[in-house]
């Protein structure tokens, strides 16, 4: 028997920095809109568990989108002649350009790995336009590297180098077939739109100052056990600066855990959604 699942496609049309997007977005469920931000160089797919998750369905509306140059979203007219960078300015920019396109009203805001990063600037500074902000894989800074120099590699313009750079982030505990979705997504992964994400990620994502900002909405950070581009401490040292952050340590999953482990992540998420619905 065939099974039709629960979310549905569209798109919206909306103006960021001055030009025209058009992007994808998926959404299920009804109640609370809990608005969801993909990782780098991915798409909205990674939250398909969450939207096909009856217990969170049946309290939350359910939201992801796809970043323009991502997935199923148009990047804007002319872009074979720009190179694409995403930016800490373009970036929050979108999420509430787009939020503000769909009406949501104080929506949670959910984001994993850059989308737990930019969770953290959007409950600081921007903390009254949402009702929570949970930060997946999500600091205040970026991890210490030895460089940067491997950014400059021409191999980001291959989807398998993409997926080899990520593949050891996810947990060995997750089951393959999730696991290998997930690394899926970044095989599928434009020429240089990875790269392009890791800008923010490596070089424009510096928010400790943002703290000192504004009293920001209820953080939470929840960090998986095996990753090692957030660590668990990672989180505890972020939420320690935040008045009111909390920080969860997430055991056996690792960078991607709506995807990689969403049975579960759904242990650890659903306590987190309940705090917040109506």
């Amino acid at each position: 028997m065939a099974e039709i699942e629960p979310i549905v496609g569209r798109y919206v049309k909306l103006k960021i920095a001055g030009e025209d997007y058009r992007i994808y977005f998926e959404e299920a469920g009804e109640g609370t809109p809990l608005l969801c931000l993909h990782t780098a160089g991915a798409h909205a797919s990674q939250f398909r568990h969450l939207m096909c998750d009856p217990e969170v369905s049946k309290n939350f509306r359910v939201i992801a989108f796809d970043l323009p140059w991502h997935g199923k979203s148009n990047p804007p007219v002319g872009w074979e002649t720009k190179e694409y960078k995403l930016t800490a300015e373009f970036y929050v920019d979108t999420i509430l350009a787009f939020s503000n396109a769909l009406a949501l009203e104080k929506p949670i805001v959910m984001g994993c790995s850059m989308g737990g990063r930019v969770a953290v600037r959007l409950a600081c500074l921007h903390g009254q336009k949402f009702s929570a902000a949970i930060g997946l894989e999500g600091s205040n800074r970026p991890s210490p590297w030895w460089d940067n120099s491997w950014l400059d590699t021409d191999f980001f313009a291959r989807g398998d180098f993409c997926e080899a750079l990520v593949s050891g982030l996810a947990a060995p505990t997750s089951p393959a077939e999730f696991r290998n979705e997930t690394l899926w997504h970044y095989r599928q992964s434009g020429s240089n739109i990875f790269k392009g994400d890791m800008h923010f990620f490596r070089t424009d994502s510096e928010f400790e100052a943002d703290a000192e900002s504004s009293s920001p909405c209820p953080l939470i950070l929840m960090t998986g056990e095996y990753d090692y581009s957030c660590t668990p401490e990672d989180g505890r040292r972020t939420a320690a600066a935040i008045p009111g952050a909390e920080a969860i340590e997430m055991k056996g999953m690792g960078h991607f855990p709506m995807s990689e482990n969403p049975t579960a992540f759904r242990e650890y998420i659903l306590p987190v959604l309940n705090r917040f619905s109506k």
